[in-house]
């Protein structure tokens, strides 16, 4: 009997979720594996698509007459077991398509179009270079023009360790390449040669000295031999010249650390650090699924805790994968691993070049890397073996993905955990609602950092009074008490953070005689007024138009700017402190690839007295000059209609907070807002995590929110609010008839922003204790979507959202 994949197409829809038998041809049968990537016909026409292998078998239900695989796009599966696995774990759990999750898994060159070439590994017999390498270079490995045979042939070298297939992206990222070096003569030879021209040519006597230390079959790069032999380029291609050495391209690997590190030994552990490290390395030693959770103050020495413990993992042979929230926070972080771990340590996030991620990538799957640290998405790096996970900054909402897969890295992290048999380690000053009451139940085991590192003391906070300061001085970002701490830190040289919650050079332009707002055409939302360009912006759809001097309802020439935004306190923080250095972070200022690091780096080496920065600046930075801390306009997110504001406003607070007197200068904070008496500001004040775990509870158990109850969000966007508003009614019918009357359901409603790129948005809430009857009714309402999808009708599902704007 004929061996038949079973295949899922690259076509995400209901009716291809499930996957698709095909005949694998006699000559590749028996070498096709699970995780590979395939093109099959698809369709009635000749459309041909890829595809990946998630099974294989002898039968089929199928009773007509088997398509063919078309070509095999992998010498070797990209997806192990484990993966696969947590792509059909992870579309059952997001209500997304299969092939939608195995995609997001994948780096996005293996998404992209790409050229794969085949190269040996090994030296072949003579028969087999005149057959797969006629040429004696790498070949293009493109099935469409190799006949099965050869395939077949290649896919046996392959399993014998003798070809691997590399991958470049077409038009775009190749493997990067350098010149490389191999002595062309026998050592023997070598030295004769030295000894005759030792007089006349000492450097081509010192090459000559370099290449006998060479191993023969091996390249060096041409750079690294004008470094170690004090030879120029001149020298060495006269050596060629003369047939000494041979010269051929090699492949490099992209290096996204752009400045060396230096090394860093483990520090000496405090008491509570030490339970910490014994706690979690004991799970580790027994392999034991355990989740932990690392409530420690800001400044008391988390980080050292998960470098202790990947160590741990590390010697046993294991492998550590690190998450941490945003590129932002990447940078300091990525570089105390890498100074902890050296070469052994890859990372992955969207700010590297697609070269870089490649590159990255490689190495994991390779096992060369054995230390990973990324943002959300590298929670799929293919690491094998793991013996931790560890995710820094757990509360951060940068961890949920907004589009289809949505899931939460967190989950993610608890999956492999218990796959690999090893510890997660989830780490915050301000642990989120739901995981500080899982530890509270005992499902987690908290383990508490409450002192600083050295005791040095928390950096005491004042909350200036707003609505006094507008009294006295009518307008102005800055209170006075803030003016004053800002000139006593530069009088000392000492540096300040400030951070505000917006973008921007203002919120929004208005006109004072009729009240009109400049709102963006294809969203329901304000324009931000931007300086650097001069014009107004859209942050939801990037619309941007000319700044109006005129207005355009009543045509009266009072058209004012409302509101705070950071370029308008760049500019007046630098009136009122001419001689300060100021330095910008927010995301404008940070399009560029690496611009993160460049205004981190120049903070660092104190090219700048202050850094000014939205909400990217809370969290994770650590310079030991910085002794004043300002937040210009705490109530931001107070206003939002969120069940989480105050949390987030809590969260944001603390974290920046604990940005002050991190060594040995003490630090201060001042928080400005309108709202001093809000317990999540008072408590932010204090510092005090456990007080407002419990306000914030009572709270939620009152409006019967998570983590009391479960959340489900279902949305229905289109171009014709009444199609929105229709079908989100005949969900709500569905879900009435379809779940128990202890399903708390609210809606439909327009979304907080009601329309965003022309669509208009509307929304139900699902709330629930025990629903077993939820997952088919989802799946139902999923199901019928499928048909007005094609006319424009969007309708997602998101479990667990992370905010209901």
């Amino acid at each position: 009997m004929a061996q038949i994949g079973q295949v899922l197409v690259d076509v995400p829809t209901m009716q291809t979720n499930d996957p698709y038998s095909y005949a694998i041809p006699a000559e590749l049968e028996h070498q096709v594996e699970v995780g590979m990537r395939v093109t099959v016909p698809f369709g009635r026409g000749k459309r041909v698509v890829s595809g990946v292998v998630v099974g294989l078998s002898d039968v089929t239900n199928f009773d007509g007459q088997l398509k063919s695989i078309q070509s095999v796009l992998d010498l070797a599966p990209v997806l192990n077991t484990e993966l696969q696995q947590l792509a059909d774990w992870l579309a059952d759990t997001t209500y997304a398509f299969r092939i939608t999750c195995i995609q997001t898994m994948l780096p996005n060159l293996l998404k992209a179009q790409t050229e794969r070439f085949i190269q040996p590994t090994t030296p072949l017999t003579a028969t087999e270079m005149a057959t797969y390498f006629p040429d004696g270079a790498p070949r293009e490995f493109d099935a469409a023009k190799l006949d099965d045979q050869t395939v077949s042939g290649l896919l046996k070298l392959q399993r014998a360790g003798k070809v691997e297939v590399v991958y470049q992206v077409k038009d775009r990222a190749a493997a990067k390449t350098t010149t490389g070096i191999t002595p062309a003569l026998p050592v023997s030879k070598l030295q004769e040669i030295q000894v005759t021209v030792a007089k006349k040519a000492p450097k081509q006597a010192d090459l000559l000295a370099y290449l006998q230390t060479m191993t023969p079959d091996t390249p060096v790069a041409q750079s690294q031999i004008v470094h170690r032999a004090g030879v120029s380029a001149a020298v060495i291609n006269t050596a060629a010249d003369k047939g000494w050495l041979t010269k051929q391209q090699i492949e490099v690997y992209r290096d996204p650390f752009h400045q060396p590190v230096k090394p860093t030994q483990p520090l000496k552990l405090n008491a509570e650090q030490q339970v910490a490290v014994d706690q979690i390395t004991t799970a580790i030693d027994q392999q034991k699924v355990q989740n932990f959770l690392v409530e420690g103050v800001t400044g008391s020495g988390k980080t050292e805790v998960y470098l202790q413990s990947i160590a741990v993992a590390l010697n046993q042979g294991r492998t550590a994968l690190m998450l941490v929230p945003e590129i932002a926070l990447t940078p300091q972080m990525v570089n105390r691993v890498k100074a902890r771990f050296g070469q052994r340590v890859a990372v992955l996030h969207s700010g590297l070049s697609k070269g870089e991620q490649y590159d990255e990538w490689r190495r994991i799957d390779s096992g060369e890397a054995t230390v990973v640290v990324g943002a959300r998405s590298a929670v799929f790096a293919p690491v094998k073996n793991l013996g931790i996970i560890i995710m820094d900054e757990e509360h951060e909402s940068s961890y949920k993905q907004d589009e289809n897969p949505r899931y939460h890295a967190r989950d993610v992290a608890l999956w492999r955990g218990q796959y690999n048999q090893c510890p997660v380690v989830l780490g915050s000053a301000t642990p989120s609602l739901e995981t500080r009451a899982r530890a509270a139940k005992g499902l987690y085991t908290r383990l508490v950092l409450a002192k600083r590192v050295n005791d040095r003391p928390l950096p005491p906070v004042h909350i200036v009074d707003m609505r006094e300061e507008v009294k006295q001085r009518s307008e102005g970002d800055f209170s006075q008490p803030l003016l004053t701490a800002i000139q006593t830190r530069l009088d000392r040289h000492e540096q300040i953070v400030l951070l505000l919650n917006r973008r921007g050079f203002s919120s929004f332009v208005m006109c004072r005689d009729c009240g009109f707002v400049l709102k963006c055409p294809n969203c329901d939302i304000s324009l931000t007024l931007h300086m650097d360009t001069h014009t107004m912006k859209c942050h939801y759809c990037g619309h941007e138009e000319a700044i109006p001097h005129v207005c355009p309802n009543c045509h009266s020439r009072k058209i004012r700017y409302y509101g705070t935004g950071t370029q308008k306190v760049e500019q007046a923080l630098q009136r009122e402190f001419p001689s300060a250095n100021i330095l910008r972070m927010d995301v404008d200022s940070t399009r560029r690839k690496g611009a993160h690091e460049r205004i981190l780096q120049k903070f660092g080496k104190h090219e700048a007295d202050i850094l000014l920065g939205t909400q990217m600046i809370a969290k994770g930075l650590d310079f030991p000059n910085v002794t004043l801390v300002g937040v210009l306009n705490a109530d931001t997110a107070l206003g939002l209609p969120d069940f989480r504001a105050s949390e987030r406003t809590f969260q944001l607070l603390t974290q920046v907070s604990g940005r002050a007197g991190r060594a040995s200068k003490p630090g201060e904070v001042f928080i400005q807002t309108f709202n001093p008496d809000h317990y999540a500001i008072q408590l932010a004040q204090q510092q005090d995590y456990e007080r407002f775990f419990v306000t914030e509870m009572h709270m939620r158990h009152q409006g019967s929110y998570p983590p009391y109850y479960f959340a489900v969000q279902l949305t229905a966007s289109h171009e014709e609010e009444a199609v929105a508003a229709k079908a989100m009614f005949q969900i709500v019918a569905a879900l009435k008839k379809g779940l128990s009357p202890d399903a708390i359901i609210l809606g439909p409603t327009p979304k907080a922003i009601a329309r965003v790129k022309r669509k208009y948005y509307y929304q139900v809430v699902i709330k629930y204790k025990q629903e077993p009857q939820l997952k088919p009714v989802l799946e139902q309402i999923r199901q019928a979507a499928q048909v007005p999808a094609r006319h424009g009708l969007s309708v997602t599902i998101d479990s667990e959202p992370m905010n209901f704007m």
